[in-house]
């Protein structure tokens, strides 16, 4: 079985293929150890669409969606003749659509669902939004240097979300996460970024195209056009280990 070393803008992940499918959890504790990756891909056949994945975060968790996850997995899965340059592939949180355009992956999400609106967490005295962009994400609209990561541990539990900061500068989206089943700051997380673009395009601070910054630097972009969200960027392959 040939393992790939995936980086998504600092989201890294090992991605393989099998004709079968089943639990790789324990694989995927001891790939992304061994590889030092954030998570682990497994690709296996579908009957209706191009294929499935299977994610795992490195602690050997499941998780239904991850942004940067899709963009990888569509260049694998491209590269590797599984599917075409224009795919469909089904996710824990549903059906995914990607581009690829030689290191250039775009993806159409999932439907997001707010699953708290804004309020204010007296414990921890801030605004607060929660929106499912494929897995929970708690949005906090604050200067990206004030990221607190104990702060956002603290959250990440109580409301069983990963946790974001996002603020806008000269109409650009910079965000910085703490993703659970990582259980760290990540240098990007695409359903993160996500989440942070609605809550700023809800609060009128941008438009409906912009760039997107995460903590690994790395220029991304999100959209929405007919009420479909979109995310792309660069993916590389790193290495086969």
């Amino acid at each position: 079985m040939q393992f790939y070393r995936y980086d998504a803008s600092g989201n890294t992940f090992v991605i393989f293929s099998s004709d079968f499918e089943k639990n790789y959890s324990s694989l995927a504790i001891e790939k992304c150890k061994e590889c030092s990756t954030d998570g682990l891909i497994a690709v296996v056949p579908h009957n209706k669409f191009d294929f499935k994945w299977l994610f795992y975060n490195n602690d050997g968790s499941v998780a239904a969606m991850c942004g940067n996850g899709t963009r990888a997995v569509a260049h694998f899965a491209y590269n590797q003749k599984i599917a075409p340059k224009k795919m469909r592939f089904l996710t824990g949180a549903g059906v995914i659509e990607c581009e690829v355009e030689g290191d250039i992956v775009e993806t159409t999400l999932t439907e997001p669902k707010i699953i708290k609106e804004p309020f204010f967490d007296d414990e921890v005295k801030k605004e607060l939004f929660i929106i499912d962009t494929g897995v929970p994400h708690i949005v906090i609209v604050e200067e990206v240097e004030n990221f607190d990561i104990n702060l956002c541990k603290k959250l990440r539990y109580k409301y069983n979300a990963n946790c974001n900061f996002a603020s806008v500068k000269d109409d650009k989206l910079f965000v910085r996460t703490y993703e659970r089943g990582v259980e760290d700051e990540t240098l990007a997380c695409g359903t993160g970024m996500v989440a942070s673009f609605i809550r700023v395009r809800d609060l009128g601070l941008i438009k409906d195209c912009i760039k997107v910054y995460p903590k690994s630097k790395e220029e991304l972009q999100v959209r929405i056009k007919d009420n479909k969200l979109y995310f792309k960027g660069a993916v590389k392959l790193d290495k086969i280990c």
